[in-house]
């Protein structure tokens, strides 16, 4: 009898137990965590290299366009997980710009042989590009001379402070090279001299539209 008893126990147990086991909930599967594709960060020094052309206008009576060429360094700040990017800049530019005009019987030429900026940044990235606003300080070296057969030659040379406004884009090219695309406008006065027939000179309007190139310096290129 008790054997018969534990026999029948043993098969109930064996046909209850794959009802039991289909009422235990399947175990769901785990997912891995979101891969985040890395976004360019622009914090960091970076020095380089541009070229353009300057377009001057009211030093001599007339407008002429010349080659520009120099070199800036800056420094840009951008916080974690903000498109915002502030930054300070400075650059140095050498110019071939320079214009003639003739007044009366006198000929009045104006050169600016070098000039430069020192600037606030402001810029909105989009990972790779960056829109930006600038402005600031500036300073040019003007070289004015007036010829005239009633008394020779006449010539000035001054340095000027002033300021400039502009904008440009910069793309990052690989991690540490960016290139960029700018426009400024840089006004300086008080650049004149006075002849016995007139004074020659005065405010000295630059537009200036170049490109460059940079190196950034630093760690932290992704973020």
């Amino acid at each position: 009898m008790k054997k018969f008893l534990a026999g029948a126990a043993l098969v109930a147990i064996t046909a209850a137990s794959p009802a039991f086991a289909a009422d235990i909930p399947a175990r769901m599967p785990t997912k891995g965590p979101a891969m985040v594709a890395p976004m360019y960060n622009w914090t960091g020094a970076y020095i380089g290299l541009n070229a353009g052309a300057g377009f001057t206008n009211s030093l001599a009576g007339s407008n002429t366009t010349g080659f520009i060429g120099g070199a800036q360094i800056g420094y840009n700040w951008q916080t974690m997980g903000s498109p915002w990017v502030l930054g300070l800049e400075a650059d140095f530019q050498g110019s071939t710009q320079s214009e003639s005009a003739t007044v009366g019987t006198s000929t009045v030429n104006g050169k600016i042989p070098y000039f430069g900026t020192v600037r606030g940044r402001l810029g909105y990235a989009w990972d790779r590009a960056m829109l930006y606003v600038t402005g600031g300080l500036a300073f040019q070296n003007v070289k004015v001379s007036v010829s005239d057969p009633a008394f020779g030659t006449i010539s000035g040379d001054n340095t000027k402070a002033g300021w400039t406004v502009g904008g440009g884009m910069e793309w990052a090219l690989v991690d540490r090279w960016t290139v960029k695309a700018e426009y400024l406008y840089v006004r300086t006065e008080g650049h004149s001299i006075t002849t016995p027939l007139f004074v020659a000179g005065g405010t000295a309007e630059n537009n200036i539209a170049r490109v460059g190139l940079n190196y950034r310096f630093g760690g932290g290129v992704y973020r």
